[in-house]
C-alpha cells in the first residue's frame, strides 16, 4: 500500500503502525533519504529489514527516534558530548553510535541513533515507538529519493510505503562515534568535521566523506 503523506496523513501513519506492529516492514521519508523500518525491539523485524535489503547481520539498522528526550532509552549511559551534539543538530542528519541500553537491537554492544528533521517521519515515531531505519534500497545499490524508486528495489518485502515526494538529495546523514573516546567521525554526510568540531573541538576524522 502507497500513501500521500500530502493528503493521506492520518490514514498512512495508522496504516504503517500497524504494519510494524504486525512485525513488517514500511518505507517512510526522512530529512535525507527514504528509509525502510521495523520495530527496533523485535529481531525478527529487524530481520526482516535485513532480508529485504539483502543485508548481513554485520551491519546492523541505526534506530530512529521521536525526540532527543529518548535518547536515555536506548543508550547505556550518554556522554555530555552526545546531548552537546544532540542540542545543536537534532532533528536533523547527525547519526550518534552509543553504547547500547540492551533491549534495542539485543544482538549489539552499540547502537546508532538520530532524530530526523521531518514531521511526518516523527509523527509516525510518535505513534509507533522507536524504529530501527536503513535507506531503503537493495544494498550496493543508491539509496533511494523518490518512494518510486524504494518500491521498485524492495517491492513486497515492504507492507506500507509512505510518500513524502522527493528527499533533498542522495546525501545521508554524518555518523559520529561516541563509543570510543574522543569521539571519531565514522561518515562525513550532510553535516562537515568543521560543523561538528566548532560544537565539539576533541571530535576527530576517522573515515572518509560518504
Amino acid at each position: 500500500m502507497i500513501f500521500s503523506l500530502a493528503t493521506q496523513l492520518a490514514e498512512g501513519v495508522a496504516a504503517a503502525a500497524e504494519a510494524i506492529g504486525r512485525g513488517e516492514c514500511v518505507v517512510l521519508p526522512t530529512d535525507t533519504v527514504y528509509g525502510v523500518g521495523a520495530d527496533a525491539y523485535s529481531p525478527e523485524a529487524v530481520q526482516h529489514l535485513l532480508d529485504a535489503k539483502q543485508r548481513g547481520r554485520d551491519m546492523p539498522p541505526p534506530v530512529l527516534l521521536a525526540d532527543v528526550e529518548s535518547l536515555e532509552t536506548v543508550a547505556k549511559t550518554v556522554p555530555p558530548v552526545a546531548w552537546a551534539l544532540a542540542g545543536a543538530f537534532w532533528p536533523g542528519p547527525l547519526t550518534l553510535v552509543l553504547k547500547a541500553a540492551g533491549q534495542v537491537l539485543v544482538q549489539c554492544d552499540t547502537v546508532a541513533v538520530r532524530v530526523p528533521a521531518h514531521e511526518e517521519a516523527r509523527a509516525l515515531l510518535r505513534a509507533t515507538g522507536l524504529l530501527a531505519v536503513s535507506s531503503a534500497n537493495v544494498s550496493g545499490e543508491r539509496p533511494a529519493t523518490t518512494v518510486q524508486e524504494a518500491q521498485a528495489m524492495l517491492g513486497d518485502s515492504v507492507a506500507v510505503y509512505l510518500d513524502g515526494g522527493p528527499t533533498p538529495g542522495e546525501t545521508p546523514s554524518t555518523i559520529v562515534d561516541l563509543s570510543v573516546t574522543p569521539g571519531r567521525v565514522l561518515r562525513e554526510g550532510v553535516l562537515s568535521l568543521a560543523e561538528l568540531t566548532a560544537v565539539w573541538p576533541d571530535i576527530i576524522s576517522g573515515a572518509a566523506s560518504a
